[in-house]
């Protein structure tokens, strides 16, 4: 997200419930830490071991229930961001997880992932809470963002927010 468009396009990635921070920086790799963009060629290896390879800029996660489990890594989103996704999907997201991915910059959106299909071609509006599945032909629903959340995000995530304004500013 740049510019201010709220609107986000992609292929989805489907993945189950319980997908941990583990399945997201396999732990094995856990060397590569300080070397982020390393890492991010990682990325859902153990969940996916074609992903990283396979992906497109734009593309969406999408999740089941509690994605992000696990430890309190920052950099499991901080990859996925790297890695360039969209945007994260799911039914729920473990608390740090969610929380994690704000400050970073990466939209994480609960909704109903159970008829979004592997391959579908997803528009996701952050503004207007709706995701529409061009494959499918149906639209889901989430909260939308609120326009601070959707600078924030802008911005590149929490940090970036502070140092661009010198402090949290609201629109």
């Amino acid at each position: 997200m740049r510019g201010g468009d709220t609107t986000l396009r992609g292929r989805a990635w489907v993945f189950g419930d319980n997908i941990s921070t583990d399945h997201i920086a396999p732990g094995r790799l856990f060397h590569l830490r300080t070397n982020l963009p390393e890492l991010a060629k990682h990325v859902m290896e153990d969940a996916d071991p074609s992903f990283a390879s396979s992906l497109r800029p734009g593309d969406f996660i999408v999740g089941g229930r509690n994605f992000g489990l696990g430890s309190s890594r920052e950099h499991a989103p901080r990859i996925i961001k790297l890695a360039g996704v969209g945007a994260v999907l799911a039914q729920s997201f473990a608390r740090i997880f969610f929380r994690n991915a704000v400050n970073v910059g990466l939209p994480v959106l609960v909704c109903d992932t159970s008829c979004i299909a592997a391959g579908d071609r997803l528009e996701v509006d952050l503004a207007a809470g709706c995701v529409h599945d061009l494959t499918q032909g149906h639209d889901l629903s989430f909260v939308p963002l609120p326009p601070f959340m959707l600078t924030i995000l802008d911005d590149g995530g929490l940090v970036a927010h502070i140092k661009k304004h010198g402090g949290f500013a609201l629109p």
